[in-house]
């Protein structure tokens, strides 16, 4: 196969889009300028569509508050950018909205076990997808498919077909818009995507500071307790494993990197894996992902501003996993070094296997063989990351996570 040549984005602060993107655009703006992103409308919006009234714990309304009030001030958004917030959000509390449902109908949900999940920690561009995909083509292993992420809890008498047809319209939508986004993160209706999606019903996520500028409602997050948001994610997952099946998850988020102790409380008998990489390589990476995927919101992102910004939540990240790393027991965790991982994904993931005690059988290894050969590395072409488009000092990043490269990577 000859895979694309790799490119070098040269529109992040002015983008240009294809032009059959067009049409898409001019729409979404439209229904956007009709729209408000207002919490009050938001939550009646939620009820009229889902017909249904329990949202669960009002915890969670506070949240909303400050979500909506930072998508309206801070978060410079496009008619298109704000339709895609109000979608987003609404989503989120219509999918609260049905597990309520879901649970008062059968309240048997909250006794079901998840036993012994197998959770990825990292920061994206560590190989956190690409392993976890890998786990999840083991036919023993439950994962979480993006389209379930979307919409976890079905409309009574609807099968999974309408939810993954709304799945795949969506990704038309951003595949058309963002050709160049599967070039950096791929993204499939049947993938395995993150729970950070899921904690998303909550309203207390890291999920929204990555696909807007929110810098208010980061604050607010990470100044609350995440214990309380974990318990959902659990309840969340036991409601999904009692509609879909499967007895044990393989989780994967980079918001892990900064709760292991409310992590390893929620699932006090998970095997932890967490991922490390050269934070130079992943910082420059991970803020060109972010700031091409800018251009779905914003009429003109700032690459500098969100380069800034994700150069401290990235600090955040990886300063937190530093000092908290041994909350996660090591019978439990193991850590896994990205140039390890590419060069040998087989011992790797024996590895973790062999931690977990999940059976390596001939069925697993010949799964992950197909996924490996239908989605060979690199096939839609590569970036190439250039610090002076964003703004980014790679000594500056180096001396300011030295204490970690120094420990993680070498």
């Amino acid at each position: 196969m000859t895979r694309p040549a790799a490119i070098r984005f040269t529109d992040l602060a002015n983008p240009v889009f294809p032009p059959e993107s067009q049409p898409i655009r001019d729409g979404l703006g439209a229904y956007g300028a009709t729209l408000d992103l207002d919490p009050d409308t938001m939550l009646e919006t939620a009820v009229d569509r889902a017909r249904l009234e329990d949202f669960g714990d009002p915890a969670f309304r506070p949240r909303l508050d400050v979500l909506c009030r930072s998508l309206r001030e801070q978060a410079e958004l496009s008619n298109m950018g704000t339709a895609l917030a109000f979608e987003q959000v609404v989503g989120h509390l219509v999918n609260r909205l049905r597990l309520e449902a879901l649970i008062a109908e059968h309240p048997e949900i909250e006794d079901v076990s998840i036993d012994r999940p197998i959770i990825i920690a990292g920061l994206p561009r560590t190989g956190t997808t690409h392993l976890h995909n890998l786990i999840a083509a083991d036919p023993a292993i439950r994962y979480l498919p993006y389209w379930e992420s979307l919409e976890p809890f079905p409309v009574p008498g609807e099968d999974e077909h309408g939810r993954r047809d709304r799945c795949e319209a969506g990704l038309n939508i951003v595949n058309t818009v963002m050709p160049d986004f599967k070039r950096m993160h791929e993204m499939t209706v049947d993938h395995a995507h993150e729970e950070i999606q899921i904690l998303g019903n909550d309203l207390s996520t890291m999920l929204f500071e990555t696909t807007f500028h929110l810098p208010d409602y980061a604050k607010h997050y990470r100044g609350e307790d995440q214990a309380p948001a974990y318990a959902y994610l659990r309840r969340s997952l036991q409601a999904m494993q009692w509609l879909r099946g499967g007895t044990r998850w393989v989780l994967k988020s980079p918001q892990h990197l900064e709760q292991f102790p409310v992590l390893y409380r929620t699932f006090p008998d998970a095997t932890f894996v967490v991922t490390h990489r050269d934070p130079v390589e992943v910082i420059q990476s991970m803020c060109t992902m972010v700031s091409y995927a800018a251009r779905m919101n914003s009429e003109r992102p700032d690459p500098i501003r969100t380069s800034r910004y994700w150069l401290d939540r990235g600090a955040d990240l990886l300063t937190t996993c530093l000092r908290d790393r041994a909350v996660l027991p090591g019978a439990q965790s193991i850590d896994v070094a990205f140039e390890d991982f590419m060069a040998d994904e087989q011992g790797t993931v024996a590895a973790i296997y062999a931690l977990a005690d999940q059976p390596y059988d001939d069925r697993a290894r010949a799964a992950m063989a197909a996924f490996c050969a239908a989605h060979p590395r690199g096939r839609h072409g590569g970036v190439r990351y250039e610090p002076a488009d964003l703004g980014l000092d790679v000594d500056e990043v180096a001396h300011r996570l030295a204490g970690y490269r120094e420990r993680f990577v070498g």
